[in-house]
């Protein structure tokens, strides 16, 4: 039994998906940021300042780069820059994958 490669799974096309569960080589777009409760040592509200200050804002392109050797931290490329950062601040990042991002910025205009 062979593994399949990050690069190559599948995420439906048409769904909302939390940035910190996906598997390397995602592309999509960011639809909300919106920190859950209880991510560490900051407020939900310092955490979803500096997200949007790194960059992280509704209707930007992000892909997973790279990964740690167990899962964490992430690179995730936002816009055209890269930033690493902790599965469970990315966790307060929504996404939309490829295709259907086009059509969610789109909507947003």
């Amino acid at each position: 039994m062979s593994a399949i490669p990050p690069a190559t799974q599948t995420v439906p096309p048409d769904s909302e998906l939390i940035l910190g569960a996906m598997p390397r080589g995602f592309v999509g777009h960011i639809c909300e940021v919106r920190p859950p409760a209880a991510t560490g040592a900051l407020p939900p509200a310092e955490m979803e300042r500096r997200l949007i200050e790194l960059g992280f804002v509704e209707g930007a392109r992000v892909e997973i780069l790279h990964q740690g050797p167990l899962g964490d931290p992430i690179a995730v490329r936002v816009n055209e820059a890269t930033v690493a950062l902790r599965r469970r601040d990315a966790a307060g990042i929504r996404v939309v994958p490829g295709i259907a991002a086009d059509a969610w910025t789109a909507a947003a205009e």
